[in-house]
């Protein structure tokens, strides 16, 4: 019984990519960056709590619908045949069942926060529960990612201020463009399986032109994380950061450059670096004040 109920765990595990936090921290860095700015380095603990569990359960939710959406398509796919759906290990009705409980626990959640941040936070779930719709019709669904996974933006300065600043918006939109440059990576991997059933991805879309785009969308990116030093009057230790996150793109793109299916997943991986250099400067820089 109890190795039964292990294997359910372990099943459940695999299914919300708990064993694979780098979605986590992909979703979380900007929302890091947002809180500190919006607090000036000091977010409230209470809030800091419920959107670090909050980006957790979020994600884990977000796999969940993502799978069942793609569970017949995932058997096709050589890196996603083995999901829980996909594998068939897992039923449709337990995993919606599980997707209910995260997104009820977040809500909860959130609710503490008041009614404007759980508007928000109502958009937000709108966005998770349509994304895999996108993948079928539209030949950018990375771009409809970002919107999704930089939501967190806007409601963190509502959570600290009340509103979004203009600085909110640049750092959602610094967030949307960061993800049509990871998951432009990550669709690489996938792209001759895509091909050849029809899925839509900016992989497929950007064709040879790929990686001219990714850099292309990299220098906005770091022009962006800019700009946004200047508005907020971030000392030196955030631009220094900034330089960090460029190389590290540097990085990333020359790592991918022949293509290679395992090569683009670990320039995937690489963006989680940049996040994180961006991150420790605004704390550097929000401390020094």
């Amino acid at each position: 019984m109890k190795q039964a109920w292990r294997r359910r765990l372990r099943e459940y595990v695999l299914l919300t990519r708990l064993d694979k936090p780098i979605g986590i921290l992909l979703l979380l860095w900007p929302v890091l960056w947002a809180l500190w700015i919006a607090a000036d380095g000091r977010p409230p603990l209470w809030t800091l709590a419920v959107f670090l569990v909050g980006t957790v359960l979020t994600r884990s939710a977000g796999c969940i619908v993502n799978d069942f959406a793609d569970r017949d398509i995932d058997p096709h796919v050589e890196r996603t045949r083995g999901r829980p759906l996909a594998a068939r290990r897992v039923s449709p009705y337990e995993a919606l069942a599980l997707f209910v409980v995260l997104m009820l626990v977040s809500l909860a959640l959130v609710f503490s926060l008041g009614w404007k941040v759980t508007s928000y936070a109502v958009i937000a779930a709108f966005l998770l529960l349509t994304y895999p719709l996108f993948k079928r019709f539209f030949p950018a669904p990375q771009l409809y990612l970002g919107i999704a996974f930089g939501w967190g933006v806007p409601m963190s300065f509502v959570a600290v201020q009340g509103e979004v600043p203009p600085i909110g918006w640049w750092i959602f939109g610094v967030t949307v463009l960061w993800a049509l440059i990871y998951d432009t990576y990550y669709a690489m991997v996938d792209r001759e399986d895509d091909l050849r059933i029809g899925v839509r991805s900016t992989a497929v879309w950007f064709g040879k032109a790929d990686l001219a785009i990714i850099s292309a969308l990299q220098l906005l990116m770091i022009a962006g994380l800019w700009k946004i030093g200047n508005i907020a009057e971030l000392g030196l230790s955030y631009f220094l950061a900034v330089i960090v996150a460029a190389a590290i793109f540097h990085r990333n793109l020359w790592w991918a450059r022949h293509r290679e299916r395992a090569q683009c997943f670990r320039a995937f991986l690489g963006n989680h670096h940049a996040g994180l250099a961006v991150f420790v400067g605004v704390v550097l820089a929000t401390a020094q004040r």
